[in-house]
C-alpha cells in the first residue's frame, strides 16, 4: 500500500507536487517566488533558499527526500548543496529547498520552475547497543578510496 502525502498550501500561487510520468519515482517541486517578483538571479557559486509555498505531513516511518533534477544540473549547473536533502516526518514547516549555481553564468530563477524532485522513501530506526569491539572484515577500516578504482 502506498502511503498518503498530506500538503498544505501555504501561498495560493503555490503548485501542488506532481508526478511527471506514470513511473517517476519523484514529485517534482516548483519555486514560489516572493510575491511581484518576476524573477531572482543566482550568481556563479552562490546559494539561493527557494520556497515552495508548501508544508508536508509525512507519514510516520517515511521521509522525503529532495534530490536535484538532473536537467537542471546538466543544463544549467543548477543543483543542490545538501542533496539528497532529507524532510522528517514530525517537520510541519515550509518545504524550502536551497539551490546553488555550480556555472559559470547568472541563472535567473522564475516562478513555478521545477527546482528539485521529492521521493518518499520508508525510513528503518535502528536500535543502539554500544559494544567493546566490532566483528572483523575483509575490508576494516579501509576508507575513502580503499576499494579500489576511480
Amino acid at each position: 500500500m502506498n502511503p498518503t502525502l498530506r500538503i498544505r498550501k501555504l501561498d495560493p500561487r503555490a503548485i501542488l507536487p506532481q508526478y511527471q510520468s506514470e513511473l517517476a519515482a519523484g514529485l517534482d517541486l516548483t519555486a514560489l517566488l516572493p510575491e511581484g517578483t518576476e524573477a531572482v538571479t543566482i550568481e556563479p557559486g552562490r546559494i539561493y533558499l527557494a520556497k515552495t509555498g508548501l508544508a508536508v505531513a509525512i507519514p510516520p516511518g517515511y521521509e522525503a527526500q529532495v534530490r536535484p533534477r538532473s536537467g537542471l544540473a546538466s543544463k544549467s549547473a543548477i543543483t543542490l548543496p545538501n542533496a539528497p536533502g532529507t524532510i522528517d516526518a514530525d517537520y510541519r514547516g515550509e518545504v524550502m529547498v536551497p539551490l546553488i549555481n555550480l556555472g559559470r553564468e547568472p541563472y535567473r530563477l522564475v516562478h513555478g520552475t521545477r527546482i528539485a524532485q521529492m521521493v518518499i522513501a520508508p525510513v528503518a530506526r535502528a536500535a543502539i547497543e554500544e559494544v567493546q569491539s566490532l566483528d572483523d572484515t575483509a575490508r576494516g577500516a579501509g576508507g575513502f578510496g580503499s576499494t579500489g578504482g576511480h
